[in-house]
Protein backbone atom coordinates (compact mmCIF):
# COMPACT_ATOMS: atom_id res chain seq x y z
CA UNK A 1 0.00 0.00 0.00
CA UNK A 2 3.06 2.46 0.53
CA UNK A 3 4.63 1.64 -3.02
CA UNK A 4 1.11 2.27 -4.76
CA UNK A 5 0.68 5.68 -2.73
CA UNK A 6 4.12 6.96 -3.46
CA UNK A 7 3.55 5.99 -6.97
CA UNK A 8 0.64 7.88 -6.74
CA UNK A 9 -2.53 5.58 -7.64
CA UNK A 10 -5.65 6.41 -6.08
CA UNK A 11 -8.75 4.33 -7.87
CA UNK A 12 -8.58 1.49 -10.00
CA UNK A 13 -9.65 0.83 -13.53
CA UNK A 14 -12.13 -1.10 -14.86
CA UNK A 15 -9.38 -4.52 -15.76
CA UNK A 16 -7.89 -3.95 -12.32
CA UNK A 17 -11.55 -3.83 -11.05
CA UNK A 18 -11.87 -7.63 -12.08
CA UNK A 19 -8.83 -8.80 -12.35
CA UNK A 20 -7.20 -7.96 -9.04
CA UNK A 21 -10.21 -10.24 -7.43
CA UNK A 22 -9.97 -13.38 -9.94
CA UNK A 23 -6.36 -13.70 -9.79
CA UNK A 24 -6.28 -13.67 -5.58
CA UNK A 25 -9.23 -16.30 -6.04
CA UNK A 26 -6.33 -18.16 -7.69
CA UNK A 27 -8.27 -18.41 -11.35
CA UNK A 28 -6.68 -18.03 -14.53
CA UNK A 29 -7.40 -15.09 -16.43
CA UNK A 30 -7.87 -14.64 -20.48
CA UNK A 31 -8.20 -10.67 -20.16
CA UNK A 32 -8.84 -8.39 -23.40
CA UNK A 33 -7.32 -4.74 -22.20
CA UNK A 34 -5.68 -2.35 -24.62
CA UNK A 35 -2.47 -0.51 -23.25
CA UNK A 36 -3.19 2.68 -21.27
CA UNK A 37 -6.43 0.84 -19.16
CA UNK A 38 -3.85 -0.07 -15.88
CA UNK A 39 -3.14 -3.99 -16.60
CA UNK A 40 0.45 -3.85 -15.97
CA UNK A 41 -1.27 -2.95 -12.05
CA UNK A 42 -3.79 -5.14 -12.58
CA UNK A 43 -1.35 -8.69 -12.73
CA UNK A 44 1.31 -6.94 -10.85
CA UNK A 45 -0.30 -5.86 -7.08
CA UNK A 46 -2.03 -9.09 -6.66
CA UNK A 47 1.27 -11.10 -7.46
CA UNK A 48 3.26 -9.27 -5.04
CA UNK A 49 0.49 -9.60 -2.56
CA UNK A 50 0.28 -13.75 -3.11
CA UNK A 51 4.52 -13.51 -3.12
CA UNK A 52 4.87 -11.51 -0.16
CA UNK A 53 1.96 -13.52 1.94
CA UNK A 54 3.62 -16.65 1.13
CA UNK A 55 7.15 -18.01 3.09
CA UNK A 56 10.34 -16.92 1.26
CA UNK A 57 11.93 -18.94 -1.54
CA UNK A 58 15.09 -19.11 -3.05
CA UNK A 59 12.58 -20.25 -6.78
CA UNK A 60 11.16 -18.16 -9.32
CA UNK A 61 7.90 -17.37 -7.90
CA UNK A 62 6.18 -15.33 -10.98
CA UNK A 63 7.33 -15.46 -14.90
CA UNK A 64 6.02 -12.10 -17.12
CA UNK A 65 6.33 -12.67 -21.00
CA UNK A 66 6.45 -9.97 -23.10
CA UNK A 67 6.92 -8.71 -26.70
CA UNK A 68 9.67 -6.48 -26.95
CA UNK A 69 12.95 -4.90 -24.36
CA UNK A 70 11.07 -2.12 -24.23
CA UNK A 71 7.66 -3.67 -22.43
CA UNK A 72 10.25 -5.64 -20.32
CA UNK A 73 11.73 -2.79 -19.14
CA UNK A 74 8.90 -0.85 -18.28
CA UNK A 75 6.53 -3.22 -16.50
CA UNK A 76 10.42 -4.18 -14.41
CA UNK A 77 10.31 -0.58 -13.67
CA UNK A 78 6.67 -0.35 -12.52
CA UNK A 79 7.27 -3.63 -10.43
CA UNK A 80 10.37 -1.93 -8.54
CA UNK A 81 7.73 1.23 -7.51
CA UNK A 82 4.88 -1.30 -6.11
CA UNK A 83 6.99 -3.01 -4.52
CA UNK A 84 9.52 -0.72 -3.33
CA UNK A 85 8.75 -0.85 0.42
CA UNK A 86 8.06 -4.62 -0.18
CA UNK A 87 10.87 -7.67 0.77
CA UNK A 88 10.41 -8.23 -3.06
CA UNK A 89 12.65 -8.79 -6.01
CA UNK A 90 12.41 -8.29 -9.96
CA UNK A 91 14.55 -8.93 -12.84
CA UNK A 92 13.66 -8.09 -16.90
CA UNK A 93 15.67 -10.76 -19.03
CA UNK A 94 16.10 -9.57 -22.86
CA UNK A 95 18.14 -9.51 -25.44
CA UNK A 96 20.63 -7.23 -26.66
CA UNK A 97 22.71 -7.08 -23.74
CA UNK A 98 26.43 -8.21 -23.70
CA UNK A 99 28.09 -11.01 -22.14
CA UNK A 100 27.98 -9.53 -18.43
CA UNK A 101 24.77 -8.57 -18.61
CA UNK A 102 23.73 -12.60 -19.79
CA UNK A 103 26.45 -13.79 -17.05
CA UNK A 104 24.34 -11.49 -14.38
CA UNK A 105 20.89 -13.15 -15.95
CA UNK A 106 21.79 -16.24 -15.18
CA UNK A 107 23.26 -15.76 -11.94
CA UNK A 108 20.19 -14.23 -11.04
CA UNK A 109 17.64 -16.84 -12.69
CA UNK A 110 20.23 -19.36 -10.88
CA UNK A 111 19.71 -18.22 -7.35
CA UNK A 112 15.92 -17.41 -7.74
CA UNK A 113 14.09 -14.00 -8.22
CA UNK A 114 10.61 -14.11 -7.08
CA UNK A 115 9.50 -12.26 -10.42
CA UNK A 116 11.20 -11.92 -14.01
CA UNK A 117 9.76 -10.07 -17.03
CA UNK A 118 11.37 -11.67 -19.98
CA UNK A 119 11.15 -11.51 -24.51
CA UNK A 120 10.63 -14.80 -25.09
CA UNK A 121 13.76 -15.93 -27.10
CA UNK A 122 15.87 -14.29 -24.13
CA UNK A 123 14.18 -16.70 -22.31
CA UNK A 124 14.50 -19.60 -24.50
CA UNK A 125 18.32 -18.79 -24.89
CA UNK A 126 18.57 -19.48 -21.28
CA UNK A 127 16.07 -22.65 -20.83
CA UNK A 128 18.21 -24.50 -23.83
CA UNK A 129 21.48 -24.23 -20.82
CA UNK A 130 19.51 -26.14 -18.35
CA UNK A 131 19.89 -24.03 -15.76
CA UNK A 132 16.33 -22.40 -15.27
CA UNK A 133 14.50 -23.79 -12.70
CA UNK A 134 10.54 -23.07 -12.67
CA UNK A 135 9.91 -26.14 -10.64
CA UNK A 136 8.13 -23.66 -7.76
CA UNK A 137 6.45 -21.34 -10.33
CA UNK A 138 3.48 -20.04 -9.05
CA UNK A 139 2.56 -17.53 -11.98
CA UNK A 140 2.90 -17.57 -15.49
CA UNK A 141 1.75 -14.42 -17.26
CA UNK A 142 1.42 -13.31 -20.83
CA UNK A 143 0.87 -10.01 -21.75
CA UNK A 144 0.31 -8.30 -25.17
CA UNK A 145 -0.16 -11.71 -26.42
CA UNK A 146 -1.81 -10.68 -29.75
CA UNK A 147 1.55 -8.70 -30.57
CA UNK A 148 4.05 -11.53 -29.77
CA UNK A 149 1.90 -13.76 -32.17
CA UNK A 150 2.18 -11.00 -34.67
CA UNK A 151 5.69 -11.11 -34.21
CA UNK A 152 5.93 -14.86 -34.57
CA UNK A 153 6.70 -16.12 -30.80
CA UNK A 154 3.72 -18.57 -31.09
CA UNK A 155 6.33 -21.84 -30.74
CA UNK A 156 8.45 -19.82 -28.28
CA UNK A 157 5.65 -19.31 -26.05
CA UNK A 158 4.78 -22.91 -26.58
CA UNK A 159 8.03 -24.26 -25.26
CA UNK A 160 8.11 -21.77 -22.14
CA UNK A 161 4.98 -22.97 -21.24
CA UNK A 162 6.03 -26.96 -21.42
CA UNK A 163 8.44 -25.95 -18.65
CA UNK A 164 5.59 -24.45 -16.58
CA UNK A 165 4.17 -26.81 -13.49
CA UNK A 166 0.53 -28.02 -14.24
CA UNK A 167 -0.08 -26.23 -11.06
CA UNK A 168 0.90 -22.65 -11.66
CA UNK A 169 -1.66 -20.22 -12.33
CA UNK A 170 -1.98 -18.74 -15.53
CA UNK A 171 -2.96 -15.35 -17.17
CA UNK A 172 -2.91 -14.09 -20.74
CA UNK A 173 -3.42 -10.33 -21.40
CA UNK A 174 -4.63 -9.01 -25.07
CA UNK A 175 -5.76 -6.11 -26.83
CA UNK A 176 -7.27 -7.99 -29.08
CA UNK A 177 -9.18 -11.83 -28.84
CA UNK A 178 -8.54 -13.08 -32.48
CA UNK A 179 -9.22 -16.89 -32.78
CA UNK A 180 -5.24 -17.62 -32.65
CA UNK A 181 -5.50 -16.02 -29.02
CA UNK A 182 -8.34 -17.94 -27.73
CA UNK A 183 -6.02 -20.96 -29.17
CA UNK A 184 -3.64 -20.18 -27.48
CA UNK A 185 -5.67 -19.73 -24.26
CA UNK A 186 -7.22 -23.35 -25.05
CA UNK A 187 -3.58 -24.63 -25.08
CA UNK A 188 -1.71 -22.76 -21.71
CA UNK A 189 -4.73 -21.84 -19.44
CA UNK A 190 -6.65 -24.02 -17.64
CA UNK A 191 -10.51 -23.10 -17.37
CA UNK A 192 -9.92 -19.55 -17.16
CA UNK A 193 -12.29 -16.68 -16.53
CA UNK A 194 -12.55 -14.40 -19.24
CA UNK A 195 -12.24 -10.12 -18.57
CA UNK A 196 -13.27 -8.26 -21.95
CA UNK A 197 -12.75 -4.73 -21.16
CA UNK A 198 -13.15 -4.30 -24.79
CA UNK A 199 -10.86 -1.41 -27.42
CA UNK A 200 -11.89 2.00 -25.60
CA UNK A 201 -12.49 5.08 -27.46
CA UNK A 202 -9.34 7.30 -27.39
CA UNK A 203 -9.60 9.79 -25.11
CA UNK A 204 -12.32 12.61 -25.35
CA UNK A 205 -8.90 15.03 -23.93
CA UNK A 206 -7.30 14.16 -27.21
CA UNK A 207 -7.97 16.52 -30.21
CA UNK A 208 -7.28 14.43 -33.46
CA UNK A 209 -7.00 15.83 -37.00
CA UNK A 210 -6.43 14.52 -40.22
CA UNK A 211 -4.22 16.28 -43.07
CA UNK A 212 -5.71 15.19 -46.57
CA UNK A 213 -2.51 15.63 -48.55
CA UNK A 214 -0.26 14.96 -51.53
CA UNK A 215 2.64 12.62 -50.36
CA UNK A 216 4.92 15.63 -51.58
CA UNK A 217 3.28 18.06 -49.35
CA UNK A 218 4.11 15.60 -45.89
CA UNK A 219 7.58 17.23 -45.02
CA UNK A 220 6.07 20.95 -45.57
CA UNK A 221 3.26 19.92 -43.23
CA UNK A 222 5.49 18.20 -40.35
CA UNK A 223 7.42 21.22 -40.17
CA UNK A 224 4.19 23.23 -40.26
CA UNK A 225 3.07 21.20 -37.44
CA UNK A 226 6.18 21.15 -35.46
CA UNK A 227 6.58 25.21 -35.72
CA UNK A 228 3.98 25.31 -33.00
CA UNK A 229 6.33 26.18 -29.79
CA UNK A 230 3.48 25.30 -27.43
CA UNK A 231 3.88 21.55 -28.63
CA UNK A 232 6.51 21.47 -26.38
CA UNK A 233 6.94 17.11 -26.71
CA UNK A 234 6.50 15.34 -30.13
CA UNK A 235 5.95 12.06 -30.87
CA UNK A 236 6.16 11.13 -34.42
CA UNK A 237 5.49 7.98 -35.96
CA UNK A 238 6.43 6.26 -39.66
CA UNK A 239 5.93 2.64 -40.82
CA UNK A 240 9.76 1.91 -41.51
CA UNK A 241 13.15 2.81 -39.92
CA UNK A 242 14.42 4.11 -43.43
CA UNK A 243 11.14 6.81 -43.07
CA UNK A 244 12.11 7.91 -39.37
CA UNK A 245 16.06 8.14 -40.65
CA UNK A 246 14.93 10.31 -43.46
CA UNK A 247 12.07 12.37 -41.81
CA UNK A 248 14.85 12.50 -38.43
CA UNK A 249 17.48 14.16 -41.12
CA UNK A 250 15.25 16.35 -42.73
CA UNK A 251 13.75 17.67 -39.46
CA UNK A 252 17.63 18.27 -37.90
CA UNK A 253 18.51 20.36 -41.13
CA UNK A 254 15.63 22.45 -39.89
CA UNK A 255 17.93 23.03 -36.44
CA UNK A 256 14.92 21.37 -34.87
CA UNK A 257 15.77 19.03 -31.75
CA UNK A 258 14.94 15.63 -33.01
CA UNK A 259 16.27 11.78 -31.78
CA UNK A 260 14.77 8.64 -33.40
CA UNK A 261 14.05 5.46 -32.37
CA UNK A 262 14.03 2.20 -34.08
CA UNK A 263 15.05 -1.71 -34.21
CA UNK A 264 18.78 -0.50 -36.01
CA UNK A 265 19.42 1.00 -32.36
CA UNK A 266 21.11 -0.77 -29.86
CA UNK A 267 18.84 -1.31 -26.11
CA UNK A 268 21.61 0.90 -24.26
CA UNK A 269 20.93 3.81 -27.09
CA UNK A 270 17.33 3.04 -27.43
CA UNK A 271 17.30 3.87 -23.65
CA UNK A 272 19.33 6.87 -23.68
CA UNK A 273 16.59 8.33 -26.50
CA UNK A 274 13.82 7.71 -24.30
CA UNK A 275 15.62 9.23 -21.07
CA UNK A 276 16.40 12.40 -23.08
CA UNK A 277 12.68 12.23 -24.87
CA UNK A 278 10.94 11.91 -21.10
CA UNK A 279 12.78 14.48 -19.54
CA UNK A 280 12.26 16.93 -22.47
CA UNK A 281 16.02 17.29 -23.74
CA UNK A 282 14.81 15.92 -26.74
CA UNK A 283 11.46 18.25 -28.04
CA UNK A 284 10.43 15.72 -31.22
CA UNK A 285 11.11 12.22 -31.24
CA UNK A 286 10.42 9.93 -34.68
CA UNK A 287 10.00 6.48 -34.46
CA UNK A 288 8.62 3.40 -35.40
CA UNK A 289 5.91 0.85 -34.03
CA UNK A 290 8.41 -0.56 -31.41
CA UNK A 291 6.91 2.03 -29.19
CA UNK A 292 3.55 2.57 -30.30
CA UNK A 293 2.51 0.60 -27.54
CA UNK A 294 3.81 -0.46 -23.85
CA UNK A 295 5.79 3.12 -23.46
CA UNK A 296 4.32 4.82 -20.88
CA UNK A 297 5.81 8.82 -21.46
CA UNK A 298 3.95 11.41 -20.01
CA UNK A 299 2.76 15.02 -21.08
CA UNK A 300 3.24 14.05 -24.62
CA UNK A 301 1.96 17.16 -26.28
CA UNK A 302 1.34 15.88 -30.21
CA UNK A 303 1.54 12.59 -32.00
CA UNK A 304 1.95 12.91 -35.44
CA UNK A 305 1.24 10.15 -37.92
CA UNK A 306 3.71 10.63 -40.68
CA UNK A 307 2.04 7.46 -42.06
CA UNK A 308 -1.36 6.56 -41.78
CA UNK A 309 -1.09 2.70 -39.33
CA UNK A 310 -1.69 -0.39 -41.35
CA UNK A 311 -3.76 -1.73 -38.48
CA UNK A 312 -6.79 0.13 -37.54
CA UNK A 313 -6.54 -0.64 -33.85
CA UNK A 314 -3.12 0.56 -33.84
CA UNK A 315 -4.22 4.28 -34.98
CA UNK A 316 -5.52 3.92 -30.92
CA UNK A 317 -2.27 2.36 -29.51
CA UNK A 318 -0.80 5.31 -31.61
CA UNK A 319 -2.53 8.24 -30.29
CA UNK A 320 -2.83 7.03 -26.95
CA UNK A 321 0.74 8.13 -26.17
CA UNK A 322 -0.57 11.92 -25.61
CA UNK A 323 -3.22 12.86 -23.43
CA UNK A 324 -1.98 10.44 -20.50
CA UNK A 325 -3.08 10.61 -16.99
CA UNK A 326 -5.83 12.61 -17.94
CA UNK A 327 -3.66 15.33 -19.65
CA UNK A 328 -4.74 16.91 -23.14
CA UNK A 329 -2.87 16.53 -26.17
CA UNK A 330 -3.15 16.54 -29.94
CA UNK A 331 -3.03 13.61 -32.67
CA UNK A 332 -2.21 14.72 -36.08
CA UNK A 333 -2.38 12.30 -39.22
CA UNK A 334 -0.98 12.70 -42.62
CA UNK A 335 -3.45 10.82 -45.00
CA UNK A 336 -2.35 10.59 -48.69
CA UNK A 337 -4.34 9.32 -51.23
CA UNK A 338 -3.35 5.97 -51.23
CA UNK A 339 -4.06 5.85 -47.75
CA UNK A 340 -7.65 7.42 -47.92
CA UNK A 341 -9.10 4.16 -47.37
CA UNK A 342 -6.90 2.87 -44.46
CA UNK A 343 -8.00 5.94 -42.72
CA UNK A 344 -11.81 5.49 -43.49
CA UNK A 345 -11.36 2.10 -41.78
CA UNK A 346 -10.00 3.93 -38.86
CA UNK A 347 -12.89 6.10 -38.67
CA UNK A 348 -15.31 3.11 -38.92
CA UNK A 349 -13.39 1.59 -36.25
CA UNK A 350 -13.65 4.75 -34.05
CA UNK A 351 -17.94 5.37 -35.37
CA UNK A 352 -16.44 9.01 -35.55
CA UNK A 353 -15.85 11.24 -38.14
CA UNK A 354 -12.23 12.85 -37.47
CA UNK A 355 -11.82 16.27 -38.45
CA UNK A 356 -9.94 17.58 -41.38
CA UNK A 357 -8.82 20.83 -41.70
CA UNK A 358 -7.77 22.77 -44.74
CA UNK A 359 -4.19 22.76 -45.46
CA UNK A 360 -2.31 25.98 -45.09
CA UNK A 361 -2.55 28.44 -48.27
CA UNK A 362 1.44 28.09 -49.15
CA UNK A 363 1.06 24.25 -49.54
CA UNK A 364 -0.74 24.59 -52.51
CA UNK A 365 -3.80 22.70 -53.77
CA UNK A 366 -4.84 19.41 -51.51
CA UNK A 367 -6.31 15.87 -52.91
CA UNK A 368 -10.08 15.64 -52.59
CA UNK A 369 -10.69 12.97 -49.14
CA UNK A 370 -13.01 10.17 -51.12
CA UNK A 371 -12.04 6.90 -49.71
CA UNK A 372 -14.48 4.97 -51.90
CA UNK A 373 -12.44 5.81 -54.88
CA UNK A 374 -9.86 3.46 -55.84
CA UNK A 375 -6.63 4.93 -58.36
CA UNK A 376 -6.62 2.28 -60.90
CA UNK A 377 -9.70 0.67 -60.53
CA UNK A 378 -10.49 -2.09 -58.52
CA UNK A 379 -13.14 -2.56 -55.08
CA UNK A 380 -12.78 -0.18 -52.39
CA UNK A 381 -11.37 -1.63 -49.34
CA UNK A 382 -9.90 -4.75 -51.53
CA UNK A 383 -5.91 -4.13 -50.02
CA UNK A 384 -6.86 -2.95 -46.49
CA UNK A 385 -7.49 -6.04 -44.09
CA UNK A 386 -8.10 -6.94 -40.65
CA UNK A 387 -8.13 -10.39 -41.05
CA UNK A 388 -6.03 -10.65 -37.94
CA UNK A 389 -8.74 -9.51 -35.63
CA UNK A 390 -11.29 -12.13 -34.95
CA UNK A 391 -15.26 -10.71 -34.70
CA UNK A 392 -16.61 -7.39 -34.32
CA UNK A 393 -15.02 -4.98 -32.18
CA UNK A 394 -17.64 -3.53 -29.21
CA UNK A 395 -18.89 -0.35 -29.95
CA UNK A 396 -17.21 2.83 -28.71
CA UNK A 397 -17.48 3.60 -25.13
CA UNK A 398 -16.32 5.65 -22.28
CA UNK A 399 -12.21 5.23 -22.38
CA UNK A 400 -11.44 2.95 -19.31
CA UNK A 401 -8.08 5.54 -19.15
CA UNK A 402 -5.04 5.30 -16.64
CA UNK A 403 -5.91 5.41 -12.78
CA UNK A 404 -6.67 9.20 -11.71
CA UNK A 405 -3.16 10.74 -10.40
CA UNK A 406 -2.73 13.72 -8.74
CA UNK A 407 -0.46 16.14 -10.80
Amino acid sequence: MNGIEAMRFEEATPVQEQVIPTILEGKDVIACAQTGTGKTAAFLLPVIHRIISAPKQDKIRALVVVPTRELAIQISQQMEGFGYFAPVSSLAVYGGGTGAVYANEKRALTSGADLVVCTPGRMISHLNLGYVDFSDLDFFILDEADRMLDMGFFDDIMKIASTVPPKTQRLLFSATMPPRIRELARKTLNKPREINIGLSAPPDQIRQEAYVLHEAQKMPMVRHLTSDQRMRSILIFSDTKIGVKQLSKNLKSKGLAVEEIHSDLDQAEREKVMNRFRSRNTRILVATDIISRGIDVEDIDMVINYDVPHDAEDYVHRIGRTARAGAHGKACTLVSPEDQRKFASIERLLRRTVDKPRLPEDMGEAPEYNPGKVAGGGRPGKHFSRKRHGGKRPAGKKPAGRNHRKR
